[in-house]
């Protein structure tokens, strides 16, 4: 009896060694594991193109004399792009300087007659009449004094105008002026367009309007740089609908630090969007 149950205890413990063995491993694990949202890739075709474009004029009207840069050129904000011939602002401003140093002269005479008669006045010595008429020159002549300021600045306005400025960073894109050529404020001798960052323009079908957003990345191909791949990220989503082609416009954010890329350039366009279209 004793050996029996001695092989049926051996046995019972087989038979759970076996089952135990025969589990798969990992599967007291299983309820730990998630899922991941599932994507879809949209690919389209677009553009690039430039945040800015500005049409430069002139606050100055007068000859050209010299032109500093040319179509393509990389220029910086404030940076000169042209000049006027000055002779003439030059001018202005050395006559400017002289009548404000002949007012600042009148001027000092004035108060220091005015000064003189003062003590006098207070003192009975002349009349009040006499005073006054000096206090009237001496506030005649701190006006004097003050326009001769005023016309100083202009002419120096004039002659800082007679160099024309670049007012953004980016890249000339258009020359529409010679040397010895007038410009006038209704000429517009260059166009100049930032180029970093770009713009990608492109368009998806209105069935994923609920999916794309502001932010979603997307990835650029070029023809001129086979191989390479071009991030950004969505910045606008159209607010209406195109009509006839039943689209939404979307514009993406591309880094152009380097300047490779131009406005203009084809553009194969990818994007994961969340969900199913």
């Amino acid at each position: 009896m004793m050996h029996t149950a001695r092989n049926s205890a051996t046995t019972l413990f087989r038979l759970i060694l076996f089952v135990l063995l025969a589990l798969p491993a990992g599967a007291e694990t299983e309820t730990s594991k998630t899922s991941t949202a599932e994507t879809s890739t949209v690919t389209a075709t677009g553009e690039l193109a430039a945040p800015v474009s500005s049409d430069l004029v002139g606050r100055q009207s007068g000859r050209v004399g010299r032109v500093l840069v040319d179509d393509g050129d990389r220029v910086k904000a404030g940076q000169a792009l042209l000049e006027l011939e000055s002779d003439y602002f030059e001018l202005a401003v050395a006559a400017a300087e002289a009548e404000l140093a002949r007012a600042a002269a009148g001027l000092a005479d004035a108060e220091r007659e005015l000064e003189r008669k003062k003590g006098l006045v207070e003192k009975g010595t002349i009349p009040q009449a006499l005073y006054d008429r000096v206090l009237a020159a001496w506030e005649g002549a701190g006006a004097a004094h003050r326009l001769a300021e005023t016309n100083l600045t202009m002419a120096k306005t004039q002659l800082d105008d007679a160099v024309l400025r670049s007012p953004i960073n980016g890249v000339v894109a258009t020359r529409r002026i010679e040397v010895g050529e007038s410009l006038t404020p209704m000429t517009v001798p260059f166009v100049v367009i930032r180029t970093h960052p770009l713009e990608l323009r492109f368009q998806l079908p209105e069935r994923y309007l609920p999916q794309v957003r502001k932010g979603i990345a997307v990835r650029a191909f070029f023809d001129p740089y086979p191989g390479e791949t071009f991030q950004g990220e969505i910045q606008t989503v159209g607010a209406v609908i195109d009509p006839a082609s039943r689209s939404l416009q979307v514009e993406a954010v591309l880094d152009n630090r380097d300047g490779r890329l131009r406005p203009g350039l084809f553009a194969r366009v990818e994007l994961d969007l969340p969900g199913e279209p």
